[in-house]
């Protein structure tokens, strides 16, 4: 695709420079054609222009002898009076060859005396206003590459993370021991609850007589099985009954 674009490119500018070749292309004249520049008939140098389109580029070649004619490019009015006391330019040398850069009115004279008056004068209107533009010289670069697709960008990896593991929940504590104390001894059975009776006591009476020391007196806990098992007899009697 890119060499049949150069191809392309190429065929247009060489099209482009021929045309503009062939339509600007500057022109050269040779004032008076055979008769060169001299001292000619009436209106011979008139009659030669008017046939012509002159445009700017074009060379006017002007042929004489050296010595023998000059050519000056004059205003109009010193080309009317044939005053060459202040020419635009002169060309002593011949042949002259005078290049028409700009467009108007452009008149010319030989400064030898009598020469003018006797007709070596030439007057020519120059069309167009500038220079034809050189062509193009066709472009040898070659089209810029393509862009390579550029990999895409390496996505950072996320950094390990340096917080600390969350702490093991606290063990809770072991349930103490029970600080309740089993009701003492001396606490009465719950009612209705039947107890062994007491076995009597084997040993003998001691005599009153006696000088053994006196009992000690009962506790407060024996008081309080006596009571029991008195209790205890009195609901048994009673069950009899009823």
């Amino acid at each position: 695709m890119a060499k049949n674009s150069n191809m392309a490119f190429f065929v247009a500018m060489a099209a482009l420079a021929l045309v503009m070749n062939s339509v600007g292309a500057a022109n050269t004249y040779e004032v008076g054609d055979a008769l060169g520049w001299t001292v000619p008939p009436a209106g011979t140098y008139a009659t030669w222009a008017s046939n012509k389109t002159f445009t700017v580029g074009d060379v006017l070649v002007f042929k004489f002898s050296t010595g023998n004619h000059d050519v000056a490019e004059v205003t109009k009015a010193s080309y009317d009076s044939c005053n060459a006391n202040s020419p635009i330019s002169i060309a002593t040398n011949g042949p002259a060859n005078l290049t028409l850069n700009s467009s108007g009115e452009h008149y010319y004279i030989c400064t030898f005396g009598g020469h003018c008056i006797g007709g070596q004068k030439l007057s020519i209107n120059v069309t167009g206003t500038s220079s034809p533009a050189p062509a193009p010289a066709p472009s040898t670069s070659s089209p810029p590459p393509s862009p390579s697709p550029s990999p895409p960008a390496a996505v950072p990896a996320p950094a390990p993370s340096t917080s600390s593991p969350p702490p093991p929940p606290a063990a809770a504590p072991a349930p103490g021991p029970s600080t309740s104390t089993t009701p003492g001894s001396g606490a009465s059975p719950p009612s209705g609850s039947p107890s062994s009776p007491t076995t009597p006591s084997s040993s003998p009476p001691t005599p009153e007589g006696s000088a053994s020391p006196p009992p000690p007196p009962p506790s407060a806990a024996t008081s309080v099985r006596v009571a029991g098992l008195s209790a205890t007899f009195l609901f048994i009697a009673l069950a009899l009954l009823f």
